[in-house]
């Protein structure tokens, strides 16, 4: 699927210059069949002429056919005048403002990348980019802002008949589209519009991404559907330098990451066929609308000395944030309070150095693993008891303990892995003393799953994340810098350094009463450039 080329093609296209009609882009079609017409959604390009006959402009409509043998537009851009130098300029930010507009809610105030009403998409970075790029390049760009629209049009706006359609014939097979598999122009696509329009754009995809997954997992009919990369793969990352700082980052929905333990494990102990509680089944489906945000911060110098070269790298900053996607308060469900069940991070894990099967760098230096500050904290246990007989207890008792003890929620330790330098932070249980990745809730209940005595991570790990259920790491916390050895001989070349980034995402309840807890992971990676130039 290309629209893009043909669109820019269009000017020029012999065919559609001697038509007086109108130019077609066919999306998707289905097969004719006896019992249902054929069904398909088009582009159409019309050619307009509004105030000067010689100064025409073109009109995009998507086009929806066969449908209850009804034949209907569901889309209209604006004007794209040919005589524009950038014809199709406006085309483009038509479509991201219109997408940012539908970036899901992510905080109970009903603001999304702030407020999407006040977030300007400025012109000039986006004209660059299509300027340095062919329309070949830039063509993933497209796809991605107008595959996730037209969900928008034919998923969440239109008849299920419509959207099921589209998920099958569209979405489905050009889904990497909306993955992390993407040209460079992409990520020159995110530098240039900024961080802001980056996540709206990201959150979109992902909400459109988590539902095709979701529906994939309940099947609704869609049994074909099959994503052609591995499931860890499916979300957004790059890595990128700017001003002395390496930066990778990651979006990810969580629905795509693969699941490393849960509660499924104990319910198989405990009963052959397991049956989920509806209750489970809300709670699964309002999980499956978050997205990680990942963004990995490296500060690196070059040196030069007299017979090596000397790179060395520090952690600046480590940020993993889990957004809900259009999931809050008041909206989907309203018998209980989903919208505080959230995922946390449990454990990060970066590691950053040359390409794999790089010779001509040695001589890795680590320090010491960071000390781990420790703090006292208070627990207090209550103990219920009833004497008697009866059915109303005649005589109750109650006592407390309590008692003063030294722990640690992270660790943070540094090791190597070949020639990379690797940076872990893993979170622990303040009860058990165990990984959160690796172990269920303290007091978690085998036996009866109406017990009310729940957990809440929010009172285990009450001053570990931050307001929103995220983590923020300094570099004050992973120790001092890293270092490799290089030969003189080596100066003037441009090295490739890879960073890669593994996050955990844990969910333990919290203010639902259910049995059910999971960790999931997810990890990706990436190339930068490291020219080896003295800097003046």
């Amino acid at each position: 699927m290309d629209p893009w080329s043909w669109i820019c093609e269009l000017p020029e296209s012999p065919e559609f210059v001697e038509s007086d009609s109108h130019a077609v882009f066919h999306l998707a079609d289905s097969p004719p069949s006896q019992d249902e017409p054929t069904r398909s959604i088009q582009l159409i390009a019309e050619r307009t002429f509004e105030s000067d006959p010689e100064s025409p402009s073109l009109t995009f409509k998507v086009m929806l056919l066969g449908f209850n043998r009804v034949n209907s537009s569901i889309w209209i851009s604006d004007t794209c005048p040919l005589s524009s130098e950038k014809p199709f300029l406006p085309l483009v930010l038509q479509l991201l403002r219109e997408l940012i507009s539908l970036s899901p809610v992510t905080t109970r105030d009903g603001s999304a990348c702030g407020n999407p009403r006040l977030l300007e998409i400025k012109p000039d970075p986006v004209r660059w980019v299509m300027d340095s790029h062919s329309p070949e390049s830039f063509s993933c760009v497209f796809n991605l802002i107008f595959l996730t629209r037209l969900f928008w049009l034919c998923v969440c706006d239109a008849p299920t008949e419509i959207g099921s359609f589209f998920l099958h014939n569209l979405f489905g097979p050009h889904v990497e589209a909306l993955t992390g598999q993407h040209t460079p122009v992409l990520r020159t696509f995110f530098v240039s519009v900024g961080v802001d329009v980056e996540l709206c754009i990201t959150r979109a995809a992902s909400y459109a991404l988590a539902k095709w997954l979701i529906s994939k997992e309940v099947g609704m009919g869609l049994k074909q559907l099959s994503s052609p990369l591995p499931r860890q793969r499916i979300g957004f990352s790059y890595a990128t330098e700017a001003h002395g700082l390496w930066v990778l980052k990651g979006y990810f929905p969580t629905v795509s990451m693969s699941v490393t333990h849960c509660s499924s494990n104990d319910f198989h102990k405990i009963t052959k066929f397991p049956i989920m509680d509806p209750k489970e089944t809300v709670l699964r489906y309002a999980l499956s609308h978050q997205q990680a945000e990942a963004v990995v911060q490296f500060e690196y110098s070059v040196k030069f000395h007299e017979s090596y070269i000397r790179v060395n790298a520090r952690v600046d900053n480590i940020r993993v944030h889990v957004a809900k996607l259009g999931f809050h308060k008041g909206t989907e469900v309203t018998d209980m309070d989903y919208s505080e069940e959230r995922y946390f991070p449990s454990r990060v894990r970066v590691s950053i150095g040359p390409e794999i099967g790089s010779a001509n760098v040695t001589g890795l230096s680590l320090g010491r693993s960071t000390n781990n500050e420790e703090r006292e904290i208070e627990v207090t246990k209550v103990i219920k008891g009833s004497f008697g007989k009866v059915k109303v207890p005649r005589v109750k008792a109650r006592a407390r303990m309590s008692t003063r003890r030294k722990l640690k929620d992270w660790k943070i330790e540094r090791d190597c892995e070949g020639n990379g330098a690797v940076f872990d932070a893993i979170l622990y249980d303040n009860e058990t003393g165990g990984e959160v990745t690796e172990t269920r809730p303290y007091n978690y209940y085998e036996g009866d799953h109406n017990n009310n005595n729940n957990i809440n991570y929010d009172k285990g790990f009450k001053n570990t994340f931050t307001k929103n259920g995220g983590m923020v790491f300094g570099g004050d916390e992973f120790g001092d810098e890293v270092g490799w050895r290089i030969g003189r001989e080596m100066e003037g070349s441009v090295l490739k350094w890879r960073i890669r980034g593994k996050i955990w995402l844990s969910y333990w309840p919290n203010k639902l009463h259910t049995p059910f807890y999971e960790t999931r992971f997810v990890e990706w990676s990436d190339e930068v450039d490291l020219p080896l130039v003295p800097m003046s």
